[in-house]
């Protein structure tokens, strides 16, 4: 049971987190060309949000919904995992062979930490290239363009099927076993989040009620950033990078 690992252990010389908690925003993929929501120019400030990021937006006009979201998905195709992305890929990794577990919650919907090799992974906001039927409930993946008119694969049902993300309005994925995991960890991080957006902003104070160490890896301190009892300020590829770099060779002292 998660409940029963060891928050941390002592080692030679060292302390190895047992439980991590890694949360990421918008701003670990901004460097890989994945805008964030307060982007000067970027692609949300070109859309209202009402219109497509809500479930009323999809239900007044779905072909405006699904051309912004075949958008994304194109240029998620080009897009590549940057330095930030293969760190927090190599520290799961490291982590795994000592014995510990990291767990890594998103509110991305791409999936440039699958490419870049994380495993442990949750998408509390869905996958861009995910879709599902709001008729027959069915999910699954999806690369391509998705129309109104385009049928559900298992039910039939034309203009049923809608991008498997979470909208404004609708509960994230997974939130009962991501407060499992944060009311356990010894250690909770998180990443290029502009702490703004709940539940995800309350992730620390969950954390640092259990006891737990929390840093917040950002380009600048966050609306939340008082609640860290760390922080490290500069571009995602840069910070991240480097914060690993030096908590792998903490570990392995």
């Amino acid at each position: 049971m998660i409940c029963l690992i060891q928050r941390v252990f002592r080692g030679a010389g060292s302390v190895l987190y047992k439980s991590i908690v890694i949360l990421t925003g918008a701003g670990v993929s901004a460097e890989s060309g994945m805008g964030t929501f307060r982007d000067k120019d970027g692609i949300w400030t070109r859309y209202d949000l009402e219109d497509v990021a809500t479930p009323e937006g999809f239900a007044r006009n779905p072909g405006l919904v699904h051309d912004f979201y075949n958008a994304r998905r194109q240029a998620l195709r080009d897009a590549e995992p940057n330095a930030a992305h293969h760190a927090l890929a190599k520290l799961e990794q490291v982590v795994a062979g000592m014995g510990g577990e990291l767990l890594l919650v998103t509110q991305n919907i791409d999936n440039l930490h699958e490419k870049a090799g994380s495993q442990n992974l949750l998408h509390m906001h869905g996958e861009l290239a995910r879709v599902k039927c709001d008729a027959c409930g069915v999910a699954g993946a999806w690369t391509g363009d998705l129309f109104s008119q385009t049928e559900c694969w298992r039910c039939g049902q034309a203009g049923a099927l809608r991008p498997d993300v979470v909208w404004f309005g609708e509960m994230p994925y997974g939130m009962d076993g991501i407060y499992e995991r944060l009311s356990a960890c010894g250690l909770f991080v998180s990443i290029g989040t502009s702490g703004e957006v709940y539940p995800a902003a309350g992730f620390v104070m969950e954390a640092g009620m259990a006891g737990a160490h929390t840093i917040e890896l950002n380009l600048e301190p966050s609306a939340n950033a008082r609640g860290f009892r760390e922080g490290r300020y500069g571009p995602a590829s840069e910070v991240v990078a480097r914060w690993v770099d030096d908590l792998v060779a903490k570990l392995r002292a």
